[in-house]
């Protein structure tokens, strides 16, 4: 059987329309899956025959709080996913309370092959990829929850663009008006450099915003930060992003956390100030690094502070990102899942 929440309106348009039914009825399904909370199939105003097939054809489960931990502005949970063997299959998501409304940071993978240096995530090995159902189930659990989402991340455990199908739909189904109804400039997904991946995102009709986690200008360093950057060496992710900026008229947000003596110099800054050059189509989101296991220690705030400066001299725009959720390992860097380890910090 098929997670309901996996399947796309034109999916579903096709599903009704092999089966001799009106496929204008998958808008209605949409409605109600996504805008009145549909808890069960007999609720839906077809006739019998029809809701019968598709109790038979599929599951709407959503996956199990294993557990939930929050402070004033954040709340993480941990998710045990249908189907998956005991203690295996946990991802675990986020919700950041904003004055502007709140916004979901999701997971797309048990665990992550990328091995990132810095990062809880990339410290564990991927186990499999999340399918679009159990990305938006992430985000219905975050509603049930009385979350008034206004904006998804795509920058929890995993890396979006090796899962890219799964991710295209999720985006699909989070953007269209009769299913989350969020904008495609509302929706952020997140890459660490996967140039296919970005290539392939650029050439879809209607892709949601792209963030590029970059973290270093040269090589070198990116390397030993990022393994990705062996096999995408920055310059060619920097000029793919750029691609897509133009092609959709979209700014590329920069990731760049700062770690203490490693890539948090004036002269570091500069080296990233070059490699963007005086393109108006990226903006550099400083992010201060959050403690976990790696022995990367956050930057100073002079230092954050002066790695900024040089950035705003060369004419390039910069955010410094809100903290959220440290104090309960819930930000970006912080987020595991081991079931084993998660459940007795949470």
């Amino acid at each position: 059987m098929t997670d309901i929440y996996s399947m796309t309106r034109s999916g579903l348009e096709k599903w009704f329309s092999e089966r001799g039914d009106n496929p204008a009825k998958a808008a209605i399904l949409f409605q109600w899956l996504y805008q009145r909370d549909l808890r069960s199939f007999d609720e839906l105003p077809f006739s019998d025959r029809v809701k019968s097939a598709m109790t038979d054809s599929f599951t709407m489960e959503l996956p199990e709080t294993a557990a939930r931990v929050g402070d004033e502005v954040t709340e993480k949970l941990l998710l045990r996913l249908p189907g998956g063997e005991s203690g295996d299959d946990h991802v675990e998501t986020v919700l950041m309370r904003q004055k502007y409304g709140d916004s979901v940071c999701i997971s797309t993978q048990v665990g992550c092959a990328m091995g990132c240096a810095f990062c809880q995530s990339g410290r564990l090995k991927k186990r499999r990829s999340l399918t679009a159902g159990e990305m938006t189930a992430q985000v219905l659990k975050m509603r049930r929850l009385g979350a008034e989402i206004h904006s998804i991340t795509v920058m929890g455990i995993g890396e979006p663009f090796d899962n890219f199908s799964a991710v295209r739909d999720f985006c699909e189904i989070a953007s269209d008006y009769n299913g989350l109804a969020l904008g495609e400039k509302h929706i952020t997904v997140s890459t660490c450099g996967i140039v296919p991946g970005i290539m392939a995102w650029s050439a879809l009709p209607h892709p949601c915003s792209l963030a590029v986690s970059l973290h270093a200008a040269d090589n070198d360093l990116r390397s030993m930060l990022m393994p990705i950057n062996r096999r995408y060496p920055v310059g060619n992710v920097i000029a793919a992003a750029a691609e897509f900026a133009e092609l959709h008229n979209r700014r590329v947000t920069l990731e760049y956390v700062m770690l203490s003596g490693v890539n948090d110099s004036p002269e570091q800054a500069q080296q990233l100030a070059n490699l963007i050059g005086f393109s108006k189509r990226f903006y550099v989101n400083i992010i201060p690094c959050n403690g976990n296991d790696s022995g990367f220690i956050p930057s100073t705030r002079d230092r954050i502070m002066a790695f900024y400066d040089v950035l705003k001299k060369n004419g390039i725009s910069v955010t410094m990102r809100r903290e959220f959720g440290g104090g309960i390992s819930a930000a970006c860097g912080q987020l595991s899942s081991d079931f084993s380890d998660q459940k007795s910090r949470l």
